[in-house]
């Protein structure tokens, strides 16, 4: 049986799942490895109350969105907002969706499912079971997208992988003696602190820190340090480097036949932790990687690393998302380029993208792009 939409309901509903957005992203950065979630409660047109998931282990977004109203009496002829399927099961909270049906809520919208295979529709389900009308799909790629780590974790068993490239206009990431400090401006470095704060793990190879020191910490706005994670098949990386600084912790991977066992002792003893993993004729096994990420419950990486990783990732099929920063630069032929071999021959075995947004950040262009 086919239903007809009510436009200005729809407006309505979309008009209420932005501001479920708006508060969402306020957890970001806090609420990591649960999604991102906002939500309001609506009587008559009017928010009655709002909330969101503010830090893992804490309340959802539906609990405080519920506390914030001071009418209760008013729950039971109001709609609720949510961006993502009220959960279903125990886990650090009761389920959201037995509260919604024990306060007598008659009517909820949800903007995308839960993909965890606790929830899974089984909020929804049990809801409409219980006689709420629920409503499924408002603003569905906006709540996708909000949360596309959790939803790539649960759906691939691996992190979310975003791609920075700082890079000149003609495709180069260093001269051709190795020089990159500095390619972008001072504001698009600082976007690249936002950015870390953003994601649970910032990745780096041994070949980057060697290059340039890097600390890969949050220094230039307000945020959490991202867990740091060196690819170091040799153990190579001096022992006084930036990357093992106390500011927050490392994970160091190297190849369990190729690592130095006295600058593991090393390292182990600096409080450094350690994990060795396989390797190929290119480098670490990044699929080990990956893997041993997904276990300790990383939802989201970042990489900044250079042409070599850069490619083998994209070559693995590891790449979710690219960020490019593009500075109003040339370097020439001879310079290093932003990416090596990714095994194109035709132009039809290219790595297709999707445009996703794009924009000024200081006097450089950023460009964000999805591996399709």
């Amino acid at each position: 049986m086919s239903m007809t939409i009510d436009p200005d309901m729809l407006r309505t509903d979309e008009h209420f799942m932005r501001r479920c957005l708006e508060l969402a992203v306020r957890g970001a950065g806090s609420v990591s490895p649960n999604p991102m979630v906002g939500s309001v409660i609506v009587h008559e047109g009017h928010i009655i109350g709002e909330g969101w998931h503010e830090r893992y282990g804490g309340p959802h977004a539906e609990v405080n969105a519920i506390a914030a109203v001071s009418e209760q009496e008013l729950l039971p002829v109001s709609t609720l907002y949510v961006n993502l399927e009220p959960c279903a099961h125990y886990g650090k909270t009761p389920p959201c969706c037995d509260l919604v049906i024990s306060r007598k809520i008659p009517r909820v919208v949800v903007g995308c499912l839960d993909p965890h295979d606790k929830v899974a529709g089984k909020g929804i389900e049990r809801m409409r079971s219980a006689g709420v009308e629920v409503i499924v799909g408002v603003l569905e790629e906006e709540s996708e997208r909000l949360n596309e780590a959790f939803m790539t974790t649960h759906r691939k068993g691996r992190p979310f992988v975003f791609l920075k490239v700082a890079q000149t206009l003609d495709g180069r990431i260093a001269t051709s003696l190795g020089a990159s400090k500095w390619i972008t401006g001072e504001s698009a470095r600082i976007e690249v602190h936002r950015l870390r704060s953003r994601y649970d793990a910032v990745l780096t190879s041994s070949t980057t820190v060697l290059a340039d020191d890097a600390e890969l910490t949050v220094r230039h706005c307000q945020g959490r340090h991202p867990l740091r994670v060196l690819l170091d098949r040799q153990l190579q990386v001096p022992l006084e480097s930036r990357v093992f600084n106390s500011e927050t912790r490392t994970l160091v991977f190297a190849s369990a036949e190729r690592a130095d066992s006295l600058r593991a002792a090393q390292l182990e003893r600096r409080g450094v932790e350690l994990v060795m993993v396989g390797h190929t004729p290119g480098g670490l096994d990044l699929m080990e990687v990956f893997a041993e990420l997904h276990r300790r419950r990383v939802q989201s990486v970042m990489v900044e690393a250079g042409s070599r990783l850069a490619s083998a990732l994209i070559r693995a099929g590891l790449v979710d998302k690219l960020g490019v920063f593009i500075a109003p630069k040339l370097f020439g032929g001879d310079a290093l380029p932003t990416f090596s071999t990714l095994d194109v021959l035709m132009p039809d075995q290219a790595v297709n993208l999707r445009f996703a947004g794009f924009g000024m950040v200081g006097t450089d262009f950023y460009l964000e792009a999805y591996v399709v």
